[in-house]
């Protein structure tokens, strides 16, 4: 059975962020992911994970002027500045926190940049991946329906991208809701790029709830995941239905243990 970790950004969204990490604490998950964390001191995090036995995994880049519709720096050509400041701010926080991993968000890029924003990519990624070897760099594709107009939805499309880079802590942020609605073939997605698989995701699809409902058999999933040798993290990255707790029945469903 694989190991599970609590992605913050989505469970227990009523509560403070140190109060998330005493939730995931207290119903056995043994390591949490985040999303935007900067409004809290990240020694106030490592403190509450070391007196809890958790482990930080990742935090997201900073998306950039929201306002203006951006969503994520690294793709954007004429915002590499505001890329390298980003990611500065994530590699600081992270390292302070005792975090391992670093989502970098690629960003919203109109068609016609496409190739541009490809080698914008490219660049900022070197550079990005020297500034923090200590990190594993995790490229993710957000599907078309959830972000039109996202730089990339495709394993394939990141899979060029790290060959490019050329980085061994560049690695793809495998979200089975992300390729299964994108892609669909899930497990076929999984084997086909195992080898460049830096961290997995999952929730249903295409609900994106509790990863008990949907187009996905995650009983099956796990199973492949064991067979496939696979030993990190799987961030349970999903959008309760309800209270948080009360949907983690899931967990009894599937036989599922944290610890």
């Amino acid at each position: 059975m694989p190991r599970f970790s609590a992605n913050l950004g989505f469970l227990w969204q009523d509560r403070p962020l140190l109060e998330r990490i005493d939730a995931a604490h207290a119903v056995g998950f043994r390591a949490v992911e985040l999303h935007w964390p900067y409004d809290t001191p990240p020694e106030l995090v490592r403190a509450r994970c070391v007196a809890h036995g958790l482990t930080l995994l990742s935090i997201n880049t900073p998306l950039g002027r929201t306002e203006l519709g951006e969503f994520g720096l690294g793709a954007l050509p004429g915002r590499e500045a505001g890329f390298l400041d980003g990611f500065a701010l994530a590699h600081d926080w992270a390292s302070a926190a005792g975090g391992c991993a670093i989502h970098v968000i690629a960003g919203v890029v109109m068609p016609e940049m496409r190739p541009a924003a490809r080698e914008t990519l490219i660049a900022n990624l070197r550079i990005a991946a020297g500034m923090a070897p200590e990190m594993t760099l995790l490229l993710e594709g957000l599907n078309q329906h959830d972000k039109p107009g996202y730089f990339y939805s495709t394993l394939e499309a990141k899979a060029e991208i790290i060959a490019a880079v050329g980085a061994e802590n560049v690695r793809i942020l495998f979200d089975a809701y992300h390729v299964g609605r994108s892609e669909s073939d899930v497990l076929g997605n999984l084997q086909r790029h195992l080898p460049l698989i830096g961290h997995v995701q999952i929730a249903a699809v295409p609900s994106r709830a509790e990863p008990d409902e949907g187009e996905v058999d995650y009983a099956h999933f796990f199973d492949d995941l064991d067979r496939l040798g696979y030993s990190g993290w799987v961030g349970c990255e999903y959008k309760p239905r309800g209270d948080t707790d009360s949907g983690l029945g899931w967990l009894q469903k599937m036989n599922v243990t944290l610890s």
